[in-house]
């Protein structure tokens, strides 16, 4: 089995943040989705799991539920393969009821970048990086500061 990454995303509409993720290029796995969750397919070995916030307390029942509309704990890069891509998912994101470009677009050249929110608040980078311009412009590797 390859190595998998499922996360997980409690969510006040089941329905409408399927219909949101659906509509940003994931796909709906029935097998895995019912009322209270839907399995929603980004690749081969990554899903995101939309889960009901009673359905999500069930898996973290000792901790409050972050409401992700005030507060955030994790941010979500997806790669494409061209900028015109992260541009894409950008303006569907924004067309099926989330939020873009909460900051500024990113471009550093050989990295382009963009945001935007779910309905629910949940933080997406969508980014394109050219690897070869990347391997050009930090041959040694990113300067650190050693203080």
């Amino acid at each position: 089995m390859p190595k998998m990454i499922f996360v997980n995303l409690p969510v006040a509409d089941v329905a409408k943040s399927t219909a949101f993720y659906e509509a940003i290029g994931f796909t709906r796995d029935a097998r895995f989705s019912n009322e209270m969750a839907s399995a929603m397919t980004w690749s081969d070995t990554i899903t995101v799991m939309i889960l009901s916030r009673d359905f999500y307390r069930t898996f973290i029942p000792h901790k409050q539920i972050a409401n992700s509309a005030k507060t955030n704990e994790v941010l979500l890069c997806l790669s494409f393969d061209s900028r015109e891509a992260v541009d894409a998912i950008t303006q569907q994101a924004a067309a099926a009821g989330g939020t873009a470009d909460i900051r500024e677009p990113q471009d550093m050249g050989f990295m382009y970048g963009r945001s935007f929110e779910d309905p629910d608040g949940h933080v997406y980078e969508p980014m394109f990086m050219d690897m070869a311009a990347a391997m050009a412009a930090f041959p040694d590797g990113p300067a650190h500061d050693p203080a």
